[in-house]
């Protein structure tokens, strides 16, 4: 398990008739600030201001069709070259990275596959590399160097 440091005042909030919003700086809109949307906007900020990864390889909440029924992931990465990278599943804080959760990545990683899956809920984060038909858990999410 890793854990993240991270920075909770990095998100730009605003609060409407709905509800707090929250910036997505990857859709470049306002959202609702779910307790997963949290997570996964905490994850997006990580990622680009501390790890350095470019904003622009991001992808949050696309539709894919797996046998038959649409279902949509939470965030890819993409290299350079624009082939899936990392799937990354995110979960509210009070849901807990299970099996269940691994599956449902692996649903999606079935279509994408990318070299690594990372489950996230905010306060745990696993990441794994595939390799060899196989999961090899890391102790680090990797570096963005495609």
């Amino acid at each position: 398990m890793l854990t993240l440091p991270f920075r909770f005042d990095s998100l730009k909030t605003a609060t409407s008739a709905e509800g707090t919003k929250v910036w997505d700086m990857v859709r470049k809109k306002w959202v609702l600030l779910t307790p997963e949307e949290h997570v996964r906007q905490l994850l997006v900020h990580y990622l680009v201001h501390s790890m350095g990864y470019p904003q622009g390889v991001i992808a949050l909440e696309k539709s894919l069709l797996i046998a038959g029924r649409t279902k949509r992931f939470d965030m890819v990465v993409y290299s350079r070259n624009h082939v899936p990278w990392m799937l990354i599943e995110c979960k509210a804080p009070e849901v807990a990275i299970s099996e269940h959760s691994l599956v449902q990545a692996l649903h999606y990683h079935s279509l994408l596959q990318a070299a690594y899956i990372v489950l996230c809920n905010g306060i745990a984060t696993y990441c794994a590399k595939v390799e060899n038909g196989g999961l090899l858990w890391q102790e680090q999410l990797p570096y963005y160097g495609l």
